[in-house]
């Protein structure tokens, strides 16, 4: 009888022994390891972080362009000849993440007030647009019904440079209309800048500026 609990013993303290070596094979290794998707800040916290990113400058800080912004477009030459300053928009600017973008001009709706654009990041802190106003109409215009003659499409370009807070921009812009024949209708170069609109901005907060 005592070879008998002998042995039973035995054989129980084999299988607690064996124990860690099975849950170690079993979806629950005996090292923990890591997810690529966070890290550990301290003990017993996690910080959740990009596994990759398609922006090689993305900002560590996690400003970018992308947002809503109010824009100031100044002209200094008009045709290659210097001109007075002279604000030509004032406009509201959407950028978003996928690389497009899209403004509201200060022009009357009626002779075409929306355009389309696409944006690259040339460093971390620096971008470029390229954008166009597409066959809108004549503007100023003097016709009586309001309604300016029809023209061919602009193309917009922009250098822009963001501000270390994420919240302004300044750049130089180049701006090039065409009529409905493709020949040269005006072109200006100028100096743009950009305040962040946010969920505090108020109407008083842009107009005037």
């Amino acid at each position: 009888m005592n070879l008998k609990l002998s042995m039973t013993l035995g054989l129980v303290a084999l299988a607690i022994s064996a124990a860690p070596a099975a849950l170690g094979q079993c979806g629950m290794p005996a090292k923990a390891a890591k997810p690529t998707a966070w890290h550990l800040q301290q003990y017993g916290a996690a910080r959740l972080v990009r596994a990759a990113d398609d922006d090689s400058f993305r900002r560590e800080d996690g400003r970018s362009m992308v947002g809503m912004w109010h824009v100031i477009f100044t002209a200094n030459t008009s045709k290659g000849v210097s001109i007075p300053p002279t604000v030509i928009d004032n406009a509201l600017a959407v950028w978003h993440s996928d690389h497009t973008e899209i403004m509201n001009s200060v022009r009357p709706p009626q002779d075409g007030n929306f355009c389309l654009g696409v944006w690259e990041q040339l460093d971390r802190s620096r971008y470029f647009l390229n954008h166009f106003p597409w066959y809108a109409n004549e503007f100023p215009n003097a016709n009586p019904s309001g309604i300016g003659d029809a023209q061919g499409p602009t193309q917009i370009q922009e250098w822009i440079k963001l501000s270390p807070d994420g919240d302004h921009f300044t750049g130089t812009f180049q701006l090039d209309s065409y009529d409905l024949s493709n020949n040269s209708l005006a072109s200006f170069t100028g100096t743009l800048a950009g305040t962040r609109i946010t969920t505090n901005t108020r109407e008083k907060d842009l107009v005037g500026n």
